[in-house]
């Protein structure tokens, strides 16, 4: 899918009015398949970014187009059935805790779905060995019957990213899908992430606090700073000097931890991931 911001300013959901806007007056290309991370220190605007390409948040100014098609002129149906091609999945994965964890990866494919075999699919999911092998792609397995409730909260985050590789989703949207993660399942699923995309020829938009793996494992970096874009680069062109003055005022979240998130605080009971 190919998607284009001219322009685009936008606040956060959560923001006062009279804040600044947390995207202002951004403009950004990305082409069919393209696979790029987004990084930034903490309220760059990343977040809201990924909500406007989900067409989860109207831009204030400037314009969004999917595939040349603006989302917000088109009619309410219209909207719903775009909103199906797309994916995201937020840092905190909206799993209803006493849902097992085969229910919840299946959801992933909810979208694609009429709404008699959307019913079927939660009381009775299948295929499993759909769920199975998505989990295996995130060393979870062992996890298909278990419940939500049950779970780390880094299993929580794979479990999010599982339910994305049944997906038939075009736009492939992930926001911070490491923060949880230690370094080596962090690696792991940055693997899987980038070889589902490709193997769904989906386009990747991820954003991420660990740097380091944006450039090892995202050919495209886009460098985000009070909401406009400090730099847009390939990642072998990301020297140590702009990633200095893009985190000069967060220097400790350029080599750092992930900030941590509460996950029990955070849990939402809603039934998927995409938004439709």
């Amino acid at each position: 899918m190919t998607l284009v911001l001219m322009g685009c300013s936008a606040s956060h959901p959560a923001a006062k009015s009279s804040s600044a806007p947390a995207l202002k007056a951004l403009s950004l290309r990305v082409v069919p398949g393209e696979q790029v991370a987004v990084i930034g220190p903490s309220g760059a605007g990343k977040t809201t970014l990924l909500q406007v390409l989900a067409c989860a948040l109207k831009p204030a100014q400037g314009q969004l187009l999917l595939n040349g098609v603006d989302p917000w002129a088109l009619p309410t149906h219209a909207l719903q059935r775009l909103r199906g091609q797309l994916f995201l999945a937020p840092q905190v994965p909206p799993l209803p805790p006493r849902q097992r964890v085969v229910t919840a990866v299946l959801a992933g494919r909810l979208p694609a779905l009429g709404l008699w075999a959307s019913l079927a699919s939660l009381l009775y999911p299948q295929p499993l060995d759909l769920a199975d092998a998505a989990l295996a792609r995130f060393d979870l397995s062992d996890k298909l019957f278990e419940r939500v409730d049950r779970l780390s909260g880094g299993e929580r985050q794979r479990v999010g990213l599982a339910r994305l590789a049944v997906s038939h989703a075009k736009l492939l949207l992930v926001d911070e899908p490491l923060s949880a993660l230690d370094p080596e399942r962090a690696r792991q699923a940055c693997e899987s992430l980038t070889a589902v995309a490709r193997e769904h020829q989906a386009t990747l938009i991820a954003t991420l606090h660990h740097v380091e793996m944006a450039l090892a494992h995202f050919g495209r970096i886009v460098g985000l700073r009070d909401g406009e874009i400090a730099f847009d680069l390939p990642a072998t062109q990301v020297s140590t000097a702009l990633l200095r003055d893009l985190y000069a005022r967060h220097p400790d979240e350029l080599t750092g931890a992930a900030p941590a998130v509460d996950f029990a605080a955070t849990a939402q009971p809603v039934l998927a991931a995409s938004c439709r």
